[in-house]
């Protein structure tokens, strides 16, 4: 909805009539098809109250709400929704308005008569003005590489992952494991492969190269515009010349399987079969409580929205591929405002970013060619740093990351420039904005509202006062005359 003013009296979906009424519910308490009774009924207003702690909310609740939500924003209404954290105030208003409009139904007319004279209200009141388009809006993407060594033609590995949330209240998107923990591994992966490429003897003959993209959650937009600033835009491009293979990373922070989700299997003797066999290798014998898949898919470009982020690469005919612990793009929690820190496991954050560290190195290197055994390890558990992948999750989910709240001027992006600078040479910046008269995507206004509830009589009190006060003139009028 665009609609962002509010000014109603408030009812819970127990009471019989909510036209015009501002509408609350709890999200232990919420349904669809009370949703869609406020909607049906046109409401003036529905307000979904979210628990403090997300975390201690029963998992079949978030599992419901989870596979609601796409529902919900794909429901187009002029009935404005929002949702608020629960504290002392607002659930006092809640448990009053509940009494009222649950003992309605069960009392006789004359006693609702009374009833709606004498009971307390409140007043639903936002300031401010509707939503509207934004213009110019950039989003952005960083790029850093690490050089090979050995000639001019070396093949080149790119590792992507985008770093925006998304879910029904962008206010409330955190994207704690999509993608947050895609982020925090590729991050790690640059800090591991710094230090070997820092030294002489494992300063490798591949290019690494890594793409933290903004607008993941828009059809890959961020990666869309890369790739057409390197491909059709430049003559000098690392992707231009000779792509290995390009790994996406996404939901990476807990479960115990790893899908590498494909648009076409890999053929024998590529670069992209040789990562395919090292990560089997890897699982395999380093990892045995991990199962390991290859889960291959078309590209459907009839789809609005592609499935997975390999999927820009391959319709540019890159060789591409997406690891995941999700089994399927379909899955809701890779969109949704559940998607809070305790979702992320970091033990298993760890454990993957190993298990990714590893293949590549064993691919960079050509380990299995020279005869290293599948138990041999590159990096001790010293190397891959939980603490550091803990850290970068906890930074990245203090903080929503929806797209339409990170600018280029965000904290969100100038630390991860910063950390990327860190490691990776050359660290540069690159921005997308819609066209203007053809927009892939248009963002709004006003996604953050003041609401104050104003504690009122109904006006049908004011009626009967009137009458009691006109009654008592009447009859002292009376008494004066006798």
């Amino acid at each position: 909805t665009r609609n962002a003013i509010l000014n109603t009296e408030a009812r819970t979906v127990e009471a019989e009539v909510l036209s015009r009424r501002c509408v609350i519910m709890r999200l232990a308490d919420f349904s669809y098809e009370e949703y869609q009774k406020a909607l049906r009924q046109s409401a003036g207003a529905v307000v979904i109250i979210l628990p403090k702690n997300m975390s201690a909310v029963p998992q079949d609740i978030v599992q419901q709400f989870m596979e609601l939500e796409p529902e919900m924003l794909a429901t187009e209404t002029i009935v404005p929704v929002y949702f608020a954290m629960e504290d002392d105030e607002l659930l006092s208003i809640y448990t009053q308005t509940l009494t009222s409009s649950s003992s309605q139904g069960s009392l006789s007319a004359a006693e609702v008569l009374l009833h709606t004279a004498t009971a307390n209200g409140f007043q639903m009141v936002t300031s401010g003005a509707q939503s509207k388009a934004i213009s110019d809006w950039a989003i952005t993407s960083l790029e850093g590489r690490l050089a090979g060594v050995g000639g001019e033609d070396l093949p080149t590995i790119v590792v992507v992952a985008h770093y925006d949330s998304f879910g029904v209240a962008p206010w409330l998107s955190y994207g704690a494991d999509s993608n947050g923990s895609g982020v925090s591994m590729l991050l790690e992966l640059a800090r591991l492969f710094s230090k070997l490429y820092t030294y002489k003897r494992t300063h490798a003959g591949y290019n690494l190269l890594f793409f933290v993209s903004g607008g993941g959650k828009f059809n890959y937009q961020g990666t869309k515009r890369w790739l057409e600033d390197n491909l059709d835009h430049t003559d000098s491009s690392l992707l231009q010349d000779n792509v290995a293979f390009v790994l996406c990373l996404d939901t990476l922070g807990n479960g115990d399987s790893l899908h590498l989700h494909v648009s076409k299997p890999p053929k024998e003797a590529t670069p992209q079969y040789s990562l395919l066999k090292e990560l089997e290798m890897v699982v395999a014998s380093q990892y045995p409580e991990v199962k390991f898949s290859m889960v291959h898919k078309k590209i459907n470009l009839a789809d609005d929205m592609l499935a997975w982020e390999h999927e820009r690469f391959g319709i540019r005919r890159l060789p591409a591929f997406t690891l995941s612990h999700l089994p399927s793009h379909r899955l809701a929690q890779r969109s949704s405002i559940m998607d809070v820190r305790p979702h992320v496991d970091v033990k298993k954050l760890n454990r993957n970013t190993k298990v990714v560290a590893e293949a590549l190195a064993r691919v960079i290197y050509n380990l299995t060619e020279k005869g290293a055994p599948g138990d041999l390890q590159i990096f001790t558990e010293q190397m891959v740093q939980e603490e550091q992948l803990s850290a970068v999750v906890d930074w990245l989910t203090a903080q929503p990351r929806a797209a339409q709240l990170v600018d280029k001027d965000s904290s969100v992006v100038s630390t991860l420039e910063y950390h990327l600078g860190h490691y990776l040479k050359d660290v540069k910046r690159h921005y997308v904005k819609a066209d203007k008269r053809d927009p892939e995507f248009v963002f709004y206004d006003q996604l953050k509202q003041t609401m104050n509830a104003y504690r009122v009589k109904p006006a049908i009190f004011d009626l009967l006062l009137a009458l009691c006060i006109a009654a008592y003139l009447g009859m002292m009028y009376l008494a004066i005359q006798v």
